[in-house]
Order: structure tokens, then sequence, then C-alpha cells
């Protein structure tokens, strides 16, 4: 074995110390040409590592050890961690904001070689003319995490993200329905009779859309009484168990959520069961079970997806025709709290509960809006409490 290079059966390979490891490459074929050229190799190599301008990736660039320091390396080691942590429509975003994004940009690279400016000037000069606040924000997190990763086999390495802050607007206030926009969107006329019960359902009860269109025939322990049970929920056409433990909830729904619930049973109440897969909060258990859904397109008789198909096959254009401004079929639960909030007397913990909330600050701060035309009039009431 000479200085720097050695001959190992029919090839030829260098070897150098290179951050505190022993690394051999393979250089070719044990000839007399190769032997030489590894010769004069391992000389450059060990000068540019003593001079600190030694590049892996230009000397070696098809090596393993290249390979698995790149940051798209350690981006599809994140990733396969995600897989089995995240439920399938967050994998799903993180995937394509990779994908679309992050790769392209830094996928090659050596990710040690990455640093704060680089990354600081994408964000601002690539990132900020393209794409909003909170994609940004997300991405820089995906990053951020990738790097974290990388931390773990090299206690030195320094995040690049570090520093890096992105300001998102403050968050859009809730646009609920009015009484008398209700009025309008109920009385007027359509032949997608499911949807409007849906839309009915889910303004006068409160639900997640996501547990509106997987609430099967199983969950309803009273069709007469409206007692019913959310215990799943659908996105992106897969139901999984409900986000939390605290989103399983029993209740009664009011008179308007009741009278489209018995209208969808005169409808889809007597259909056969069909078999989904179920996914649990783990987001890897799989479990089988059979279920009749409430409710279905009415045009195709299946159930729906997602409210993609709800949106522009039927909101849209019956918003329209009731010459109500259009609002996501989402303002549906925001629409429900506000509500609740603008009688006047509600309690809090009640409109919490109902909704499958933890806490009444996310009632507070996200969903809720008084809405002053449908409120008790307070001053009335007050003075009626006090006996003023």
């Amino acid at each position: 074995m000479a200085d720097g290079y050695e001959i190992r059966g029919n090839t030829v390979r260098v070897y150098f110390r290179f951050d505190g490891e022993l690394c051999r490459e393979k250089i070719g074929a044990a000839t007399d040409k190769n032997t030489e050229h590894a010769k004069r190799l391992a000389q450059i190599i060990n000068y540019e590592i003593d001079a600190g301008t030694f590049d892996y990736a230009r000397h070696f660039p098809d090596s393993p050890r290249v390979k698995n320091s790149t940051f798209g390396y350690y981006l599809d080691l994140l990733l396969s961690i995600k897989k089995n942590q995240l439920a399938a429509s967050s994998y799903r975003g993180e995937e394509q904001k990779s994908r679309a994004h992050i790769r392209p940009k830094w996928g090659s690279l050596t990710i040690d070689k990455i640093d704060h400016i680089e990354v600081q000037q994408w964000v601002q000069d690539e990132l900020s003319v393209k794409l909003g606040n909170k994609t940004i924000k997300d991405i820089i997190s995906i990053m951020r995490q990738t790097f974290d990763l990388y931390s773990t086999r090299n206690k030195t390495a320094f995040n690049p993200t570090t520093g890096i802050k992105i300001k998102l607007p403050d968050t859009p206030d809730p646009e609920p329905f009015t009484l008398q926009e209700m009025q309008k969107i109920f009385s007027t006329p359509t032949d997608r009779i499911q949807e409007l019960n849906l839309m009915k359902f889910m303004i006068w009860d409160g639900p997640r859309v996501s547990e509106a269109l997987a609430l099967a025939w199983e969950d309803v322990v009273s069709v007469e009484k409206g007692i019913i049970r959310y215990q799943r929920a659908k996105v992106l056409g897969k139901y999984k168990i409900t986000k939390t433990r605290r989103s399983t909830r029993t209740h009664t729904l009011l008179k308007p959520a009741r009278e489209a619930l018995q209208a969808q049973f005169r409808l889809t109440g007597q259909l056969p069961s069909i078999e989904v897969d179920i996914t649990d909060r783990d987001n890897r258990t799989v479990r089988k079970q059979k279920i009749r859904p409430v409710f279905l397109n009415s045009q195709s008789l299946k159930p729906h997806d997602g409210d993609q198909n709800i949106r522009e096959r039927f909101w849209q254009t019956h918003l329209k025709n009731a010459a109500v401004p259009y609002r996501a079929p989402s303002q549906a639960r925001h629409t429900f709290i506000s509500q609740m909030l603008s009688t006047g007397v509600v309690p809090l913990h009640w409109i919490a509960q109902h909704v499958g909330h933890t806490t009444t600050d996310m009632i507070q701060k996200t969903y809720g809006k008084w809405i002053k035309s449908d409120g008790a009039d307070m001053h009335a009431t007050i003075e009626s409490i006090f006996k003023l």
C-alpha cells in the first residue's frame, strides 16, 4: 500500500481522511495508467484538504458518500419519516411543496455547503414574488426540519434557516351567512337536493366539512330525535378517524339539522353499505369498515370525495341563483358558531364542546363572529336579568 492509494484485487482506489473519517474511493481497474492517476489524485486531495478547498462532489460525483451528503438525500429521508407520521392530506402538501420548490433549488447540493445568505436571498428574490407568506413559511419549515435531521448525524452542523422569519398576514375574518341569507339559500329551488340538505345540516350543526361528508347511518343513534355521533372524517377521498379524541362526539341536532337528516334518510337511509378503509390517528393503522354514507352526490349517487365538487357543481351556482354573495362551504361551520354567539345566551363552553374543540379560545379567536343583525337585544336582556 502506497501513501494515499492502494490496489485491492483488480481495482485501484485512493484513500484519505476527511472530516475525521477515513474515506476510500474507487478509481478503476488496476492498470498502470489508473495507478499513476490515483497516485497524483491522492496528492492533490491531501493538498486541498490541508488548504481547506477540497470538494468531495467535484472529484467523486457518483460516490455514495456524495449522494448521501446532498440536501435531497436528507429531504427524502425526512419525507419518508413524515409519511408514517402525517395524515395523507398533510403529507401530500409537504411532498408537493418539496417537489415543486425545494428540490429543484437545493436537492443536488451538498447540504453543509448551503449557507444562510443563499437561503435568505432565495426567499426574497424567488419565493416572495410568486408565493404567499403561508406557503413560504411551510417551505422554510420543511427545510429547517431537513437541516435538523442532518444535524442528528453531524452534531456541529449549522442550520442556515436559523433566523429566517416569515410574517403571516392577519387571519381573515369569518364570513358567516346571516339568517336572511339562509332563508334565501334554503328557499331557492334546486335539483341537487342532497347537496342542499348537506349545507342545511352543516349550517345548523357546525361540523367540519370532512366530518359531514364522512357521516354514515351507522353513526346515527336516532333519526327521529336527531342524535348522531361524529367519529370519522373524509379528506381527499380518504376516510380517517376524527382529528382529535375531542372531535369524536355525540349530541342532539337542532331542528333544521334534524329535518335535513330526516330528509336524507328518505333518500339514502335504505341503501346498501359500502366497504371503506379508515386510517387511525397514528396514520398507519388501516381498518376496513362497512358504512352507509348519509350524504351522496345527487347526480352520481356516489359519496363525495371532498368539497370541490360541491363548490364547483352546486354551491357557487346555487348562491348565485339565491342572490347571496359566495362563501365557501367551510363557512357553514362559522355560521353555526356565529349564530350561537349572536343569541347572547349560548355558553361558549357548550359551543366548543358541540363543535369538538378542547377550549373556547379557538371559538373566540377564529370562528366566532357576532352577527349584529341576528343578535339579541343585549341591553334589554341585561335589564331583564337585573330587573332594572
